[in-house]
């Protein structure tokens, strides 16, 4: 009995151990076994991503194509680095070339206008003023012509005149008379020389009162052009609509170049001339004093003869 009992107890223990033994044994694989490498598995799964097709690309928008292309205009456009007066003229369009030459000539003329006229005017105030001088102290035309010599001018003009008018009045009795004709040969000796006096004077007015204006016009086409361009290359960047506003705005500048010496000018010119003019009369009112001298000795001499 004992015997048999033990052998019972024997088989039991050796139950329980093979069981505790069959339970152990996997989680004694899972903690030592190493991690298991992906071999066949992964492969199988890149060629399932290389065959899968690519998402197309979006289609590129308007307003893309648009910034595109106005990067493109900008980028081939050409863009002066410097903006001197002679840059911008050769860049500038061709009406406003026109306009800037032709406001550089109405310059030129006017310097030209203001050499020649200061020593016009000059020489003749000199010349005048002298020949006065000369005939202050001659009680005769006769007197007169030999204290100017072989001087000519506008003081000669009025001696000769007056004595051609006293030879040709010659029996005539009137001397009032004789001293209105004088004085009305004077008066368009007198015309005549401020005709003279201020030729080219009108065109300096035209030039001072035009040349504003048509620098303006200079520049609202330049400024028109410019805008052209802004609309055409579709941006506002300063590099771009800078020179073309500067090449209009010099149209402006040249243009007030022209007018502003041509008005200074004119006006000097206005009062210089008006002084000279003033010694025209005093040279006219001499030698119609010069004439009625004459005329009184004359009479005065036919009277004293008669007398006797």
């Amino acid at each position: 009995m004992s015997s048999k009992s033990f052998r019972i107890r024997a088989m039991a223990a050796i139950v329980i151990a093979m069981s505790f033994a069959l339970t152990a044994a996997p989680v004694y694989a899972q903690q030592t076994s190493p991690a298991p490498v992906a071999t066949a598995a992964t492969p199988a799964a890149v060629p399932a991503q290389v065959a899968s097709p690519a998402p197309a690309a979006p289609a590129p928008s308007d307003a893309a194509i648009g910034t595109t292309d106005s990067r493109s205009l900008k980028s081939s456009m050409q863009v002066p680095h410097e903006l001197s007066p002679w840059s911008m003229f050769m860049s500038a369009d061709i009406i406003v070339k026109a306009v800037m030459i032709g406001l550089a000539f109405a310059s030129l003329v006017t310097w030209t206008i203001f050499i020649g006229k200061f020593v016009e005017l000059f020489v003749a105030q000199r010349r005048l003023k002298g020949a006065l001088d000369a005939i202050a102290e001659a009680r005769s035309i006769a007197e007169a012509r030999v204290a100017l010599g072989s001087k000519t001018g506008i003081l000669s003009n009025f001696l000769t005149t007056a004595l051609r008018e006293a030879r040709l009045s010659a029996g005539i009795s009137s001397d009032t008379g004789i001293k209105e004709r004088a004085a009305s040969s004077f008066g368009e000796i007198t015309r005549a020389e401020a005709r003279r006096m201020r030729l080219g004077m009108g065109l300096l007015a035209t030039i001072g009162a035009t040349s504003p204006f048509v620098g303006l016009f200079g520049t609202v086409w330049g400024i028109m052009n410019s805008f052209i361009g802004i609309s055409k290359s579709q941006t506002t960047n300063l590099a771009v609509v800078a020179p073309g506003i500067a090449e209009a705005l010099l149209a402006t500048a040249i243009g007030l170049v022209a007018a502003i010496p041509a008005v200074i000018i004119y006006n000097h010119f206005a009062r210089v001339t008006k002084g000279y003019l003033e010694l025209v009369s005093r040279a006219s009112g001499a030698a119609g004093r010069l004439l009625s001298r004459d005329l009184d000795r004359a009479h005065g001499g036919a009277a004293s003869r008669a007398a006797e």
